[in-house]
This record gives structure tokens, C-alpha cells and sequence, in this order.
């Protein structure tokens, strides 16, 4: 069995810090995670003025608009963050919300894309990453199997790399909601590589996920769940990270053959224990 490539998504988790971002990139690192991914947003895109004029109270102000401005990160945090993960020799993506945001992206020259559950049916995003023709994860939270059809189609008629990762759009998911076999659903109607992407607390749900043959795995990451932002519950911290990819290597390493043999470990306790 090959690697499962692991991507620890920071997201929104640095809470518009480039220092905390950092500390979470050196999670990644030390935990042995393959990729750190981040979110960007052009907010007057994806969301109307009533919804940004919106009263929230955050540490960036009082509306909406002020809480997710305080989220996104500018240009020279972007080159810094690019900066740094090629020092630390890990690969980095975002999830684009809008064509703007992954145009924006295309000055990094990145080795992945991926594309969010929300924005499995926004065609024109879908077309502008596919153009790229770079290896991209799609998640299917919160889709149909019909809509999982459109946007494949988008990327088998470009010709680019695709990945599914199967996903439960709840924050955090309950294990129950998992329907972890929609793994081996999905291998087999799209005949490709399929991941998972967890949103739930633990890591035993994920574990399970590379058993039934997940290819990637995707969880959000934190320095502590009882941090502000909407994604902190349903994320592991550093430690629960290391325990994470520790485990999932195991697992990796358990599968083994599907050949039935004597294995070579076997044979001393053969020796003496088999009398007939």
C-alpha cells in the first residue's frame, strides 16, 4: 500500500496571525504531514453586502464583514507563508473561494490544488483550477453523486489529475455520519483515487478511513480548540495530530498482503507449538 498523503488544513485556524500560522506549519512538519493547506476568500465575491453588513462581534470588530477581513491574509503574508514552508520543505495549498482568489494563487506555482465542499458546483472556479492541470483534491461534502459527476467532468475534459475525497460537511461530525463505505462507493463509480476529509473529534473515524483505502486524508489542525473561530472545535490539536499520523502509518503498515502465507515471525512459534 502506498502512502496515504496527509494534509493538515490550517484554514482559518491562525485567526489572521502569520506567527500562529507558522507554529502550525511546524506542526505539520514535525508530525510528518505532506501538505498544510490554507482558505482564500475575495469576500465582496463570495458573499452579498447584507451578509458581510451583518452585526457579529469578533476581535476584528463588529460585523461580519470586519471578522472575515481579519481572517484573510495579504499578499506579502502569502510570501511569506510560501517563504517558509519551501524552507521547511512541506508542501502548501489554499482552497479558493472564487476565481480571483485562485488566479491570485497561480504566483506561487503550487504542486496541488483543492477545492472545497461549498464550491463543488461553481463551475467557472472549477474550469479555472482544471486549466492549471495540477493534481486536485475535491471534496464532496454536502453534494449529490450528480453534481460529483458535473464537476468531474470539468476536470477529466481538461485533462488534469483529480483526487475525491469523501466528506461530511458538519463542524464537528458525529461518527455516526461518517458513512465511511461511500469510500469504496465512490472508487468505484469515478474509478479514481478517493481520500477522505474529517471534520470530527478523534482520530479513530480518520484511522478507519485509510483502512478502507483512503488515499489522502484531510483534517482542519489547531494550537487549541477553545481558540475563536468556527472551526476550532472540529480540529486536532498538535499532539492529536502526531497521535494521528503515528496511527495512520500503522495502519498503513497492518494491511500488509492480501497473500495468505507463513509469515517468517511465525515459524519459532510453529516450531513450538504445532505437535502434529
Amino acid at each position: 500500500m502506498s502512502k496515504t498523503f496527509i494534509i493538515a488544513e490550517i484554514g482559518i485556524n491562525h485567526n489572521g496571525s502569520i506567527e500562529l500560522a507558522k507554529q502550525l506549519i511546524d506542526g505539520a512538519v514535525t508530525a510528518g504531514c505532506d501538505m498544510v493547506k490554507f482558505q482564500k476568500r475575495t469576500l465582496d465575491l463570495v458573499y452579498t453586502q447584507e451578509e458581510l453588513d451583518k452585526p457579529r462581534e469578533s476581535p476584528w470588530g463588529t460585523t461580519n464583514r470586519e471578522q472575515k477581513q481579519g481572517l484573510e491574509f495579504s499578499e506579502a503574508e502569502y510570501d511569506e507563508i510560501d517563504t517558509y514552508c519551501k524552507a521547511n520543505n512541506i508542501e502548501w495549498t489554499a482552497s479558493a473561494w472564487d476565481v480571483p482568489s485562485q488566479l491570485f494563487l497561480r504566483k506561487y506555482n503550487l504542486n496541488y490544488h483543492k477545492v472545497a465542499s461549498p464550491m463543488l458546483t461553481h463551475d467557472e472556479l472549477l474550469e479555472t483550477i482544471a486549466e492549471e492541470g495540477k493534481h486536485t483534491f475535491i471534496s464532496t461534502g454536502m453534494s449529490t453523486i450528480e453534481q460529483i459527476e458535473h464537476a468531474v467532468s470539468i476536470f477529466e475534459k481538461a485533462g488534469c489529475s483529480y483526487e475525491l475525497m469523501h466528506c461530511n460537511s458538519t463542524y464537528p461530525m458525529e461518527p455516526k455520519d461518517a458513512n465511511l463505505r461511500v469510500i469504496d462507493t465512490l472508487r468505484q463509480k469515478f474509478n479514481c483515487d478517493i481520500g477522505y476529509s474529517g471534520h470530527e473529534v478523534g482520530v479513530v473515524t480518520s484511522c478507519a478511513a485509510v483502512a478502507l483505502g483512503a488515499t489522502s486524508l484531510e483534517r482542519h489542525i489547531t494550537l487549541d480548540r477553545a481558540m475563536y473561530g468556527s472551526d476550532q472545535s472540529a480540529s486536532l490539536e498538535l499532539g492529536g495530530l502526531n497521535k494521528l499520523v503515528k496511527y495512520v502509518r500503522a495502519v498503513e503498515e497492518s494491511l500488509g498482503s492480501p497473500v495468505k502465507q507463513l509469515q517468517p515471525s511465525e515459524v519459532p512459534a510453529m516450531k513450538k507449538l504445532r505437535k502434529y
